[in-house]
């Protein structure tokens, strides 16, 4: 499976609008973990590694960033998050970093396993083998 955008349902209410996730209707994975990065000074970057197992869906509760996804050819996709109805599904073995964060912006990392050091890959060239095999 690759990276792609999952559209939340979205209730319209003239009150305040509300979306939800549940397993397993919008939620590809059974939630083991979730944590959430905020105030990122301007011009920093998250990221930068690839997990060996883990699963995640990355959304953007405020503000907004780029999820920068690396191809082991080298190629680069860019997705925008700007939507709290809109998360960004990355399988296992994606190399990612987060970028071009906005003032204020929230990011909510809803993930398939318990933290585990062990399930990051942080060399890019070990990550280059290990999606080969």
């Amino acid at each position: 499976m690759k990276p792609k955008i999952i559209d939340f349902p979205k209730i319209h209410d003239p009150r305040g609008n509300l979306t939800f996730m549940q397993f397993s209707d919008q939620i590809p994975f059974e939630i083991k973990r979730t944590f959430w990065t905020y105030d990122v000074p301007g011009g920093e970057i998250r990221g930068g590694h690839a997990y060996k197992n883990q699963k995640e869906i990355i959304i953007a509760l405020s503000g907004s960033f780029d999820v920068v996804i690396t191809n082991t050819d080298g190629s680069i996709e860019k997705y925008s998050l700007n939507r709290s109805y809109y998360g960004l599904y990355i399988p296992a073995k994606t190399w990612r970093h987060m970028e071009n964060f906005s003032t204020n912006s929230l990011a909510l990392h809803i993930s398939s396993d318990s933290f585990s050091t062990g399930d990051y890959l942080r060399d890019f060239d070990e990550f280059k083998i290990l999606k080969d095999v």
